[in-house]
């Protein structure tokens, strides 16, 4: 769902975790090409996406030719291929993840994950209500930047469903998010909401498109009670 709306050119970045990781992956085996890198996190998915040809920076518009990053995280293939490589560029995190610099490369595409959307498209990506599993990170500068470039598209991504420890099924789309959890992407912000069932365009819906929308790519066992 997200690769096909990845244009040759287009200036990339990866949130963390490995659904970020496997769209990569999916990107490195396509036919696109000319990829640029502006990314926080720089993870062995773009070493594939180099490695495959895919990755030149020739088409961005600041910093061209360079994999502009803030940290690395994965494994030490990745991490010989950083040392002493002028293909890449590392910057501190108050360059990469401002949102004026994100928007100036054309078709910046940011893809990140989440752990609860609501029916307005409200984004919680750090805890289940109380329960603290993560920080922010740069995914709302990313998604914004992105959004707010030339040609530019941001993706939240999620499973429609994850299964507790004793086997029950549980929506990861809620009608409200659980009480106490953290807004990390506002609703005004999010462009592209992605599950396995679909992708949809949350911008310019009315409050009703939107919940229409977005129960539309939640997992059939839950569309009654969220219709409901």
């Amino acid at each position: 769902h997200v690769v096909e709306e990845i244009e040759d050119g287009a200036c990339l970045q990866l949130g963390i975790g490995g659904m970020p990781n496997a769209v990569g992956r999916l990107i490195a085996e396509s036919d696109i090409k000319d990829l640029g890198i502006h990314t926080e996190l720089l993870v062995d998915a773009m070493l594939d996406m180099y490695l495959a040809g895919k990755v030149t920076g020739l088409r961005k518009k600041i910093d061209k030719g360079k994999m502009v990053y803030t940290f690395a995280l994965g494994s030490k293939r990745l991490y010989d291929f950083i040392d002493d490589n002028p293909a890449l560029a590392i910057y501190p995190v108050n360059y990469t993840n401002d949102l004026r610099i994100i928007s100036k490369n054309d078709k910046a595409v940011s893809i990140n994950a989440a752990v609860e959307v609501d029916l307005t498209g409200q984004v919680c990506s750090e805890s289940i209500g109380t329960k603290h599993i993560s920080g922010s990170g740069g995914q709302l500068e990313m998604h914004w930047g992105a959004y707010m470039s030339e040609g530019g598209k941001a993706f939240i991504c999620i499973p429609s469903t994850y299964t507790t420890k004793e086997g029950q099924l549980v929506s990861r789309i809620k009608h409200i998010i659980t009480p106490g959890g953290t807004i990390t992407t506002p609703r005004p912000i999010v462009h592209y909401l992605v599950t396995e069932y679909g992708k949809v365009n949350l911008k310019a819906k009315s409050m009703w498109e939107r919940a229409e929308a977005i129960i539309s790519i939640a997992h059939p066992q839950f569309r009654d009670e969220l219709i409901a």
